[in-house]
């Protein structure tokens, strides 16, 4: 059996799933998305997500395309249809199918919303955990609302690009300051000489993280604090260790920046503690 999409209620094989030409997500990118890790069938975060998902189609203007309840049993049946265990869900929502006009449609018009699932290889995410990643760095180049999860990505999609070239799995946006923004599809996190926690707080144009949230959560049942404060590529590069969070990547230690190694240029303790501890915690509350 292949893969089934969820195409504005209708489930249709993944390959003939489409949409309009005239959708504004494609036309204006005037659509926001929502990303759920997978584990064992379950969706992780799955609170957390569902808030976030609202408050984009908010700062947007538009409404949720059904109720929550209604759309957690959508997002639940796609997982069921794909038989996926370990792995992700997508979810998009635009504005939906308009003649081309810039400007909202005048007459309200039923929203795009889609939603794919995909298999992750969670032995192989762990191998690579377990090696570490390395990121590059690049300017900011974004606009001025990161916390809308929106789909206008090519920013991120051009500094992923750059990563792969470098042989790097994460590119960080730095700011006109110098100081590291978050990455393409993660938020960035280092633990600096000092052994103090520090990532961006999320008032300076960044993604409010969802796994990010609740690994905060996590680190201060543990008895450790979050310094909220701004660090360079050179703090990076001179941190006792390094890491970035998402629902892709879970937690996932940094082990080089722009090709200079972090710490020992391996895996450090705390970021692989907290991966195994946010790996359990998202088990344990999945929906």
């Amino acid at each position: 059996m292949g893969r089934i999409a969820y195409v504005n209620g209708r489930f249709v094989p993944h390959g003939e799933a489409s949409v309009h030409i005239e959708d504004r997500g494609y036309q204006f990118g005037d659509a926001i998305y929502e990303v759920w890790a997978l584990f064992d069938g379950k969706l992780a975060d799955a609170a957390g997500h569902f808030a976030r998902l609202e408050r984009s189609l908010g700062e947007l203007s538009m409404p949720l395309p059904m109720s929550q309840r209604a759309l957690t049993l959508v997002l639940k049946e796609a997982v069921r249809r794909n038989r996926v265990r370990d792995g992700m869900v997508y979810l998009q929502v635009s504005r939906g199918v308009a003649p081309r006009d810039h400007a909202f449609p005048k007459e309200p018009v039923r929203q795009s919303m889609v939603i794919t699932v995909s298999q992750v290889d969670r032995t192989a995410s762990e191998a690579r955990a377990a090696k570490g990643v390395g990121v590059v760095t690049t300017p900011e180049t974004r606009w001025g609302r990161c916390d809308i999860k929106t789909v206008g990505l090519l920013p991120n999609a051009l500094a992923k690009q750059k990563a792969r070239e470098a042989g790097a799995a994460e590119a960080w946006f730095v700011d006109d300051l110098g100081f590291v923004t978050e990455g393409a599809s993660s938020n960035a996190w280092i633990v600096d000489r000092e052994g103090r926690l520090r990532t961006r707080d999320t008032n300076a144009n960044i993604l409010r993280g969802i796994t990010r949230r609740t690994l905060m959560d996590l680190i201060a049942n543990e008895g450790l604090q979050v310094d909220e404060r701004p660090f360079t590529p050179d703090e990076a590069r001179q941190a006792r260790e390094a890491f970035i969070t998402g629902a892709g990547t879970l937690v996932l230690p940094v082990v080089s920046v722009d090709g200079k190694p972090v710490g020992e240029g391996k895996p450090g303790p705390l970021a692989t503690k907290l991966r195994r501890l946010y790996i359990e915690r998202a088990k344990a509350t999945a929906i």
